[in-house]
């Protein structure tokens, strides 16, 4: 199992750089990849482009830009250009984001999201590979080729985790990014459901990209007090929560990684035990705690073969 971390953004005139400096320490501290998220921030492909430009030797991906406001051939031609400006490897993370933001914030309708994302998919699929997109389905439309240079494959990921969601992902896709999904539920739904999918395809085995919040520290009390507070608007959001449920966690600082360092290796190994190939270290720790978890996660690394 591959272990990468999340990116921080600043709110701060210097973001870019600041971004640029995370992704050095990442890229020095041996993580396989680090991965920035969409929400009302930075334009997070254009942040990696721009932050990103001249590192190697760690794989960006973003976690996950929403489809709904963008237009596949405008998202594909962006990405393809990010990835020029790129000597690291760029995932393309996409996903539905939530109703409360595309229909209330946007405008747009969250009618029949999952057909929605397989149609965006029967434009954006073909573009990244460099072949022209025709295709007139009920939500999207597109006859379009693009001109954008190929340095090398964009793959793309999705933010999947209902059945129909993951099915897509399993048969179409590289794979799936998790947020907010505990160990057992990866393990005993996701997990099986996306690889079933796959191989029903005769495709590969997809990626799934598990992000989870985690600390190392003396006092998890507190830790989970302070995972709850910044976490808590995920507790509320549909997807999200159907995933607690399932887990059986109240909240988000029920599934987060929390404990001693042995103790939350522990978790990590557990992770790659139920078919995770990517766990990804959201760190909100502060202080000591933050030093004593960036060590862990370092060690872990250099115990991989």
């Amino acid at each position: 199992m591959r272990i990468g971390t999340s990116l921080v953004e600043a709110q701060s005139p210097q973001a870019l750089d600041l971004i640029r400096d995370e992704l050095l320490k990442a890229a020095d501290d041996g993580f396989s990849s680090a991965w920035m998220a969409h929400i009302f921030g930075l334009d997070a492909l254009t942040a990696l482009a721009v932050a990103g430009r001249g590192i190697g030797g760690i794989e960006v991906g973003t976690a996950v830009v929403p489809t709904y406001p963008r237009h596949p051939a405008a998202l594909a031609q962006q990405a393809l250009t990010a990835a020029l400006a790129l000597d690291a490897r760029l995932v393309l993370g996409i996903g539905l984001s939530h109703k409360i933001v595309i229909k209330d914030m946007y405008g747009y309708s969250f009618d029949a999201p999952a057909a929605h994302m397989s149609e965006y998919l029967s434009i954006l699929l073909p573009l990244l590979d460099g072949q022209p997109a025709s295709f007139d389905g009920k939500t999207l439309r597109a006859g379009i080729g693009l001109s954008v240079p190929r340095r090398a494959e964009v793959p793309v990921m999705l933010a999947a985790m209902g059945p129909r969601m993951l099915q897509l992902a399993g048969e179409r896709t590289a794979g799936t990014i998790l947020w907010m999904t505990g160990q057992a539920t990866t393990r005993d739904y996701i997990v099986p459901t996306i690889n079933k999918a796959a191989r029903s395809a005769g495709r590969p085995l997809p990626r799934v990209v598990c992000i989870l919040p985690v600390c190392v520290t003396d006092d998890p009390d507190t830790a989970r007090a302070r995972a709850a507070k910044v976490f808590e608007i995920y507790g509320q959001l549909p997807s999200y929560r159907a995933m607690l449920d399932r887990e059986g966690a109240q909240g988000p600082a029920d599934v987060a990684i929390v404990g001693s360092e042995d103790e939350v290796a522990a978790q990590i190994s557990a992770l790659a035990d139920g078919g995770v190939t990517d766990f990804v270290a959201g760190e909100f720790a502060t202080g000591r705690d933050r030093l004593r978890t960036r060590n862990l996660l370092k060690t872990l690394i250099a115990a991989q073969p």
